[in-house]
């Protein structure tokens, strides 16, 4: 062969080959070996077909075969190849038959190439578009693609089924405006959108950089959000996505962050917004905001249980709704209280709508067979020339409502200004009850338990005192609620129970030491621990401290609060239900947690002395616990006459003014016949 086709061919994957009639390679041009790593001694007198390893490989064949059958050219024949190296090489056939000098047919000659890479890239090619096809069909979103001039390169199945059209509608070359025609004359989108203002729209979100999609609503009430992003060279590419069940959900998130969920009622986040809205309508007459608290509503829920609880919170709403004006606002502000946004002429129409919403509220419910009956009461609080600030009257009506409770049940009363002193005088005493805390300025008083069996000071009951410097005493009743509303009665307690502890561990060792408990403090998880440190901070036994608590105290997480009182219990410590027989569900009480003393609310006795019922009470309460193995004591006793009452009812321990009143620590340590001692350094409690 000649040197330069010899030198070409060492320089390229080509080669030259021939075979004869039989197929049988009889010349290969010498890079042959270095092309398909085996001599060419291997080659030369064997089929090629031969070279087929599997059933998969020889099928490829027939077509070579086929081709040499009908002595037809063989044009780019290609067939895997095995290296000897182990890899999979591909290689491509091209020949045309040849014939000797007397016509016949001899064989073929021409020339094989290596074409693997190209195969591979042919492969990789394949498998993209096959992996594009794939995820094309499998998005969630219908997908357009547009070239330069609008028409249609590329549309998957899920765009088709979203809008409802047969795939053979859509033809690749199509324009953008021939489709939303098509759209359009189906009836797909609501009415209104015509085909120039669906086009426009694409036109306008294609021009604007990062645009947000576009809405579009259909016809059917589905909602489809479609984002155009433009391509580089031209064209663009439309996703199309439902989005109505998230728009519901959005929707339903909106509302629940604006109502409440028992009610349905507005919520407190929806008074601001619409009660802006109403101090800003330019509508005549002033704006009142009525707050509204239930009246025995907790007895309901301690009766029947949550379930009918919340059935008469939904029953007071709807009767809400439905005896104000549409353009009212009805709001549920929490628990049992509520709100009504209303504007009125003047006062007397605002007081005329709380007296016709305590009669509507106040009147029976049948809530599934159960018969309730409850009340309310109602704070009023009118704009005036300072403006209709709803937060302001909000909470000018919170103050009304306040002084309604302290009035009574079912009472409606206006917000004046004498209010909002006594608020602020409220606020003062607070700072001033920090204060005190920080100073140290409280004291214990003791007020002797007396034992009727031999009148001997059983124990005393520790009652915390505040001397104002400059208000002069400031008496419990005052002070304490508001210490249990802030969460100072947490320090102030501690302090109590520790001082306490301290001063009984100086009696003799039969005269035990009683400390009230508020709701506030049993609520803390650390509150037994805090006992149980005391206890061993001033070296008392357990079995001299008595925890008196009331039955707001089990009305409050009551499972929780009933752990902690047995686990004190368990300890050695007293726990006594003060109060007794003014609350609900005393005696239900009685039945879950095995108290050591009942003391009977000096109400009763108060009532002895001017009716039988009275002291029948006391008889009841006296005999109920003397068949539960439960001490009774009689609060309030002031007259011998009282007292020989109480004696003949047969309860066991008394506590009053004919005794005693409370006395300081040193004083009451002379009544047990302890030598005096001065009153302990005033210690300051870690407000």
């Amino acid at each position: 062969m000649d040197r330069h086709i010899n030198d070409f061919l060492r320089l390229t994957s080509d080669w030259f080959w021939e075979i004869d009639a039989e197929r049988r390679v009889t010349f290969l041009s010498d890079n042959s070996e270095a092309i398909s790593g085996r001599p060419q001694a291997d080659l030369l007198g064997r089929e090629r077909a031969a070279w087929a390893r599997t059933a998969e490989e020889r099928a490829i064949w027939d077509d070579y075969h086929a081709a040499i059958a009908d002595r037809r050219e063989i044009r780019d024949f290609v067939f895997p190849y095995r290296h000897p190296d182990g890899g999979k090489r591909w290689f491509e056939l091209s020949g045309a038959p040849i014939y000797d000098e007397d016509g016949a047919f001899a064989g073929y000659r021409g020339v094989g190439s290596d074409v693997t890479s190209q195969h591979e890239a042919r492969d990789a090619l394949a498998e993209q578009v096959r992996r594009f096809d794939a995820a094309l069909e499998n998005m969630s979103q219908g997908l357009c693609m547009f070239d330069a001039d609008a028409r249609l390169v590329v549309v998957n199945n899920r765009y088709c089924d979203m809008f409802g059209l047969k795939r053979d509608i859509l033809r690749v070359g199509m324009t953008q405006r021939e489709i939303v025609e098509e759209l359009v004359t189906l009836g797909r989108y609501q009415k209104g959108l015509t085909v120039d203002k669906l086009c426009e729209g694409t036109r306008t979100s294609l021009a604007l950089d990062h645009a947000a999609p576009v809405h579009r609503e259909l016809a059917d009430g589905r909602v489809i959000a479609v984002s155009h992003r433009p391509m580089d060279g031209g064209g663009w590419v439309a996703t199309f996505e439902d989005v109505t069940e998230r728009r519901r959900t959005e929707a339903r998130i909106a509302h629940m962050a604006r109502h409440d969920a028992l009610t349905d009622l507005p919520n407190r986040v929806a008074l601001r917004e619409v009660g802006g809205t109403l101090s800003r309508d330019g509508a005549g007459g002033r704006l009142s905001v009525l707050c509204l608290d239930l009246d025995r509503f907790k007895a309901v829920n301690d009766a029947h249980g949550h379930s009918v609880g919340d059935a008469l919170l939904r029953a007071i709403a709807d009767r809400l709704r439905t005896n104000v004006r549409d353009v009212d606002l009805v709001v549920r502000l929490g628990g049992d209280e509520f709100s009504v946004l209303h504007r009125v002429k003047d006062e007397n129409a605002a007081v005329t709508l709380a007296h016709r919403l305590i009669s509507i509220v106040s009147a029976p419910y049948d809530l599934g067979g159960i018969p309730v009956q409850i009340g309310v009461s109602i704070g009023v609080a009118l704009s005036d020339e300072a403006g209709d600030d709803v937060e302001r009257l909000l909470k000018n009506a919170d103050m009304a409502l306040y002084h309604a409770k302290s009035l009574g049940r079912g009472v409606a009363s206006v917000f004046t200004l004498v209010m909002d002193e006594n608020a602020q005088q409220r606020i003062e005493l607070e700072r001033d009850l920090r204060e005190a805390l920080r100073n140290g300025d409280f004291e214990l008083h003791y007020q002797p338990l007396v034992e009727l069996g031999d009148d001997a000071i059983k124990g005393f009951e520790a009652l915390a005192r505040w001397r104002h410097p400059t208000k002069g005493p400031i008496s419990p009743a005052t002070f304490i609620p508001i210490a249990e509303e802030t969460g100072l009665i947490v320090p102030l307690g501690e302090w109590i129970l520790n001082q306490a502890c301290r001063d009984a561990a100086t009696w003799p060792g039969d005269v035990s030491v009683a400390v009230n408990v508020s709701a506030v403090q049993l609520r803390r998880q650390s509150f037994a621990q805090s006992v149980l440190l005391a206890l061993a901070t001033s070296g008392l036994r357990a079995d001299r401290l008595e925890l008196e608590i009331t039955e707001s105290v089990l009305l409050d997480d009551t499972e929780a609060n009933l752990e902690t009182l047995h686990l004190l219990r368990r300890m050695g410590i007293r726990i006594a239900m003060d109060d007794f027989g003014t609350g609900y569900s005393s005696l239900s009480y009685l039945r879950r947690f095995p108290f050591d003393k009942v003391k009977i609310d000096q109400s009763f006795l108060r009532n002895a002395d001017a009716s039988a019922d009275g002291a029948a009470i006391i008889r009841a309460l006296v005999g109920l616990g003397s068949s539960l193995g439960i001490t009774t004591l009689v609060e309030g006793v002031e007259t011998a006459d009282q007292l020989a009452a109480v004696r003949a009812e047969g309860a066991q321990q008394v506590q009053g003014f004919l005794f005693s009143p409370p006395k300081p620590a040193h004083e009451a340590a002379r009544m047990l016949g302890v030598e005096a001692r001065e009153p302990a350094r005033k210690a300051a409690v870690a407000a």
